[in-house]
């Protein structure tokens, strides 16, 4: 198994040798992950990754969706199921990953982080596994190790307002950590009120900031007090991923009922939704006051297998796409803070007809709106280039996020950013050979992409 140097460039020689030329400039450039799902406490402890299979495989549910499907159960793909079983169902499963993006990521880190010549399949599966638990044996191969060798500058994780941030603090004051891994508030529990574990949700925030969250003015002191401790931790950035993007304000009383109806366990579905699209609003408002990024992840159907669910629990590939609306229900927000020079609002979506649609003309008005990245379904190459047809038309570049990899598998890091270089550099060299952009300014543009833009709009430009 090799890569093709040229991967994912146009097949035309003009344009694919101005590919080649553009993704030189960026190649090597230091990696910045504003939104991902890799647990500080991985780089903090530093200790070795147990097996390939719990590294490459079960943390990481764009791989174990693809297997599900294809007839592989859940439980041949955890533990108390034997390491070696897990890597085997995916070696012998190989073929269905073909033309995915999956099957290249996952490609080129055999490649190119553990420098696997065969190609998996059920024979080669033993031979594979152990040629990288041999590697997952040595100090090259432990987290901070692959940290400096991903080249990644910044790698931001996303955690919960009650989360007491030690392993963060942990990587900040280690003088043998060079990194920088910051946290991000992400606050959805606290937004249901009509979820069975809200309550125990508010009494574990009420611990953490030592604030009373029986009612809803003591939850938005409370939240206020933890976005400032994230702060003084290092976050720029919080997180919402919600049903949808309503941002419709409730007076303080109307809010109060519904608070208190959520702890008496008499709400209604309306109420709840209503409460959700206030407290939606009311981050916005927050960060316009102490300046943290606003990530907006709605339109995603949660869990939506209710058996999976029960068995294994949540983030086991079952959450799926829905239509997504940002123009209409974002407009209390955007009538209020739309033009706050605070407010950095981040919008995604897993809709991709919502880029041309709503996204990019939403970013192409508001100076505080940002078109985010392809993500989740949509961060594959062929979705990258829609991506880039569809929002450009509108802002253009500068208005974009930078690319994202929410990931919880750490050593797919590099190879998705990897891919978005490489898709954009494409993309850029098809204009260059059209007559839009000249050469020089194109290059220019590629660097900005994974430099100067995801650290404008994620507010981490001191880590450049």
């Amino acid at each position: 198994m090799t890569l093709n140097p040229d991967r994912l460039f146009p097949p035309d020689p003009p344009t694919r040798d101005v590919a080649r030329r553009l993704y030189e400039r960026v190649a090597s450039a230091p990696i910045l992950s504003p939104h991902g799902h890799v647990d500080a406490r991985t780089l903090s402890r530093n200790e070795p990754f147990p097996d390939p299979a719990a590294l490459l495989v079960t943390p990481d549910h764009y791989v174990t969706r693809l297997l599900h499907a294809n007839g592989v159960s859940l439980d041949r793909l955890r533990p108390p199921t034997p390491s070696r079983e897990i890597w085997a169902e995916l070696c012998s499963h190989w073929h269905v990953f073909a033309g995915t993006p999956v099957r290249y990521w996952l490609e080129t880190q055999l490649v190119e982080v553990f420098g696997v010549t065969a190609t998996p399949s059920a024979k080669t599966a033993d031979g594979i596994y152990d040629e990288i638990a041999s590697a997952l044996a040595t100090p090259e191969f432990r987290p901070r190790a692959l940290f400096a060798n991903f080249g990644i500058r910044v790698l931001a994780t996303t955690d919960d307002p009650a989360d007491d941030l030690a392993a963060h603090r942990a990587l900040r004051d280690d003088p043998d950590f060079d990194g920088h891994v910051i946290p991000t508030l992400r606050a959805d529990r606290y937004m249901d009120p009509s979820h069975p574990y809200w309550a125990d949700a508010l009494t574990e925030l009420a611990e953490a900031s030592d604030i009373d969250c029986g009612s809803y003015a003591g939850l938005l002191n409370a939240l206020r007090n933890r976005r400032r401790f994230f702060l003084d931790n290092g976050a720029t950035s919080t997180d919402s991923g919600v049903a949808d993007a309503g941002s419709e304000p409730l007076d303080a009383a109307n809010a109060e009922r519904i608070h208190a109806r959520g702890l008496d366990g008499t709400i209604t579905t309306d109420d709840a939704i209503a409460y959700r699209r206030n407290l939606l609003y009311r981050f916005a408002e927050m960060s316009t006051e102490d300046g943290l990024v606003m990530q907006l992840h709605p339109g995603v159907i949660r869990n939506h297998h209710a058996p999976t669910l029960e068995k294994y629990g949540p983030d086991t590939g079952h959450d799926l796409p829905d239509v997504a609306s940002f123009t209409r229900p974002l407009q209390p927000l955007l009538r209020d803070f739309g033009t706050h020079p605070n407010l950095h609002l981040v919008l995604f979506t897993v809709d991709e007809t919502a880029f041309s649609r709503e996204i990019g003309p939403l970013a192409g008005f508001y100076p505080s709106v940002f078109a985010g990245a392809p993500w989740w379904f949509l961060d594959s190459p062929a979705g990258i280039a829609r991506y880039r047809a569809a929002i450009t038309d509108s802002v253009g570049f500068a208005k974009t996020s930078g690319f994202i990899d929410d990931t919880r598998a750490f050593c797919s890091i590099p190879a998705r950013h990897d891919t978005s270089r490489r898709a954009d550099a494409a993309f850029l060299a098809n204009l260059v050979t059209t007559h839009q952009l000249g050469e020089n300014e194109a290059a220019s543009i590629a660097t900005e992409l994974v430099s100067t833009i995801p650290a404008r709009t994620f507010k981490l430009e001191r880590y450049l």
